[in-house]
């Protein structure tokens, strides 16, 4: 489908992209654009070394990807309009004949919970014909949600490579494990990597969507364990419904006391486990509130995320963990608030309290959270402002992207703003330029525009070209 100049992704895509992580999917550029596109690459790498953060407008032509109605189409299916592109970005150069070791990548310098539900994605772009010889990014699908690897082989039956003709791209969500392969023709091998962060929560489907109901795709990629009901609760979240799980299976309390016993077994087994009890009820909240409590790390993580499916009976007992004495645990209770968003709009001021907290574990999950929240009080606006000036980068870097969530609404931070474009970070300068271009109003577009100009880059300018023509 066609709309907007966006090639949306369909119903089996978006299923596909559920369960397995990963879609390949491939623009239709012509063979002259992409050997163009080599050309500039081996000619910038060759002379300059690999251009990093700017490899966006050292390389124009790159653009162009992004603008592709295929690329945009798909990244509007999984995070929503108005997404954002992450001010870091690499162009992956493998020339190794071994394999890299599986991982998932960072979010740039500390540790987080990593979101079941899509809210960041990457783009992998290969400009060349890129056979399995080659040595293209594998993927294993299925592994987004799991935080250990629970596989031993190096080689796994169910990897998926992103091979084939230039213009290919994965798509994947962004916790997923992934490694590079080996490249045996000994041939430049490059794999341009974006990464994108929604800014927008879902209302309603942003894809193509022609069913409502939650089915499993026809391509289910054989992925290392199935999570058939975070399956179905994900594909109602990006259709805009928060908490659907809550009360829809009974609550016996047998079943439910051994399903709290499975939160410390085999973490794929404890994932479900911890969905089902979100399900039951009152007491199904109440076994997984003691595992947020417990100071086994799998078992609390995992009710985290129960906890932060099962809607507003989970609200009391997740505020009142945010006095908790252990920091992971206030951590995990204030994503799970962050993550039911307007359902949990009464602990919003416990969670600004927050902000003085001595943990900048706990002030870095709070600038993330209340940048989910539906409507943002003016306190909300006002402590994100204030937390640009904290010490800790990471505070500061988040508290700039929740900005950008809130638009114009967040207008009162601006002069927090225009201080934190001059951020020793380069990530906090970036994304406050981003959060101005977000909030949108004449006094935020005024202030990012003086800083374009002021910090405009020449492109064309190297150490071989530097003044003419």
């Amino acid at each position: 489908m066609q709309e907007n100049n966006l090639l949306l992704l369909t119903d089996e895509q978006m299923r596909t992209f559920i369960t397995n992580g990963c879609l390949l999917l491939k623009t239709d550029f012509s063979p002259e654009f992409h050997a163009n596109l080599l050309e500039q690459l081996n000619t910038v790498y060759t002379e300059e070394g690999n251009p990093g953060n700017n490899l966006l407008p050292r390389i124009r032509d790159l653009q162009k990807v992004f603008d592709h109605p295929v690329v945009t189409g798909a990244l509007t299916s999984v995070l929503g309009p108005n997404y954002m592109m992450h001010a870091h970005r690499h162009g992956h150069f493998n020339a190794s004949d071994k394999a890299g070791g599986w991982h998932k990548d960072s979010y740039w310098g500390y540790d987080r919970m990593r979101n079941h539900h899509p809210n960041w994605a990457m783009i992998m772009y290969f400009p060349q014909d890129t056979p399995v010889e080659l040595g293209p990014t594998g993927i294993l699908p299925g592994t987004q949600n799991h935080q250990s690897r629970n596989f031993e082989s190096s080689e796994q039956a169910g990897e998926v490579l992103a091979n084939g003709e230039a213009g290919t791209f994965a798509l994947i969500h962004y916790d997923i494990w992934h490694r590079s392969t080996p490249n045996i023709l000994g041939q430049p091998r490059y794999m341009l990597k974006f990464e994108f962060m929604r800014t927008e929560m879902p209302q309603q489907p942003s894809w193509n969507n022609q069913e409502r109901a939650w089915k499993r795709p026809t391509n289910l990629l054989a992925p290392i364990a199935e999570h058939d009901l975070m399956w179905e609760e994900t594909w109602n979240w990006l259709s805009g419904e928060i908490g659907s799980l809550a009360e829809t299976a009974s609550p016996d309390a047998e079943h439910i006391q051994e399903l709290a016993s499975q939160l410390a077994g085999f973490e794929p087994t404890a994932i479900n486990a911890a969905y089902d009890l979100a399900r039951r009820g009152q007491l199904g909240i109440e076994a997984l509130l003691k595992g947020l409590n417990s100071d086994n790390e799998q078992v609390s993580r995992v009710s985290t995320y129960g906890l932060s499916v099962a809607g507003s009976g989970a609200v009391k007992g997740l505020t009142a963990a945010l006095t908790h004495e252990n920091k992971d645990i206030v951590v995990r209770a204030v994503f799970a608030l962050g993550e039911l968003r307007g359902v949990a709009a009464e602990a919003a001021p416990a969670l600004v309290k927050l902000f003085e907290h001595p943990a900048e574990e706990v002030r870095i999950a709070v600038v993330d959270a209340l940048g989910f929240v539906d409507r943002p009080s003016d306190e909300i606006v006002a402590s994100l402002a204030k937390a640009l000036q904290d010490a800790n980068a990471q505070v500061r870097f988040m508290a700039s992207l929740s900005l950008s969530r809130l638009g114009a609404s967040a207008e009162a931070a601006v002069p927090q703003l225009e201080v934190a474009l001059d951020d020793e970070n380069r990530y906090v300068r970036a994304h406050a330029a981003e959060s101005l271009h977000y909030i949108g109003t004449e006094r935020a577009k005024n202030t990012l525009i003086k800083y374009l100009l002021n910090s405009r880059w020449c492109p064309t300018t190297t150490k071989v070209n530097a003044f003419y023509p």
